[in-house]
């Protein structure tokens, strides 16, 4: 299996509890698939350079992955259908 991170930016009008929820769903589909996540990171709010999907700051949570290649493709797409999440790497 190989190492991954994954990053990714949530609206800054959601609550802590929010952002811990959408932390635990990523945490949920890469255990689904037989990989585990390593390592989960808070950065908190922070100011964006510019805005992105009319917010001027956003919560930043990392997750260190360990699993499998389909793990990724099945993780960006579910990020991407959430309306939560307004940027990932």
């Amino acid at each position: 299996m190989a190492l991954y991170e994954h990053v990714f930016l949530a609206r800054q009008d959601l609550a802590q509890a929010q952002v811990d929820a959408l932390a635990e769903t990523a945490t949920k589909i890469v255990e689904d698939m037989d990989g585990k996540v390593t390592k989960v990171e808070t950065w908190g709010l922070r100011s964006l350079a510019y805005k992105i999907a009319k917010n001027r700051k956003a919560h930043y949570v990392m997750l260190n992955i360990d699993a499998p290649a389909g793990v990724v493709a099945e993780l960006e797409r579910q990020t991407q259908i959430n309306e939560d999440i307004i940027r990932y790497m």
